[in-house]
């Protein structure tokens, strides 16, 4: 696992963006390995930055990296690359991986086992989105940073 600009600021237009940049090498403690940084991300933004935060985007944060991250590994050999970016008042998780094939939700059905991954994140994410990139794909979902239960950041 590597890391890049793992927490940057870029004060262009007035606006403050927040960023970590992982690889992560898609062993078996990859999954775990996201989600810890997606937390750990989350923490310091609100420690370090006071930004607000609800346990809600925690939560939901990390499952939605799980089921980005599993997906990339699962499909698509080699590296992940995850990125975490604060805009807006959501937390963007974008994951990249060599596979250019698109994801597509399946139909809703309670009896088939797995592959609900894409499902949930469609359900829980303010925003998605999947793109092909010159090598592979790009999946971005935005989680709202406060969500139903009270911010957990300094007040500001």
């Amino acid at each position: 696992m590597s890391q890049a600009g793992p927490l940057g600021e870029d004060g262009g237009a007035g606006r403050c963006s927040l960023q970590s940049t992982v690889a992560l090498e898609g062993d078996g403690t990859t999954i775990a390995q996201a989600r810890h940084l997606a937390v750990d991300f989350l923490r310091r933004i609100q420690s370090e930055h006071g930004v607000a935060v609800s346990q809600r985007c925690m939560e939901l944060t990390q499952l939605v990296v799980s089921e980005l991250v599993t997906n990339a590994c699962k499909y698509a050999p080699g590296p992940v690359l995850m990125d975490l970016r604060i805009e807006g008042g959501v937390v963007e998780v974008e994951v990249w991986d060599s596979d250019p094939v698109l994801p597509v939700a399946r139909a809703a059905d309670a009896g088939r086992v797995g592959q609900h991954g894409l499902e949930i994140v469609l359900a829980v994410a303010e925003g998605f989105d999947a793109r092909r990139e010159p090598v592979g794909k790009r999946i971005t979902a935005r989680i709202p940073l406060v969500g139903d239960d009270a911010p957990r950041g300094r007040p500001q």
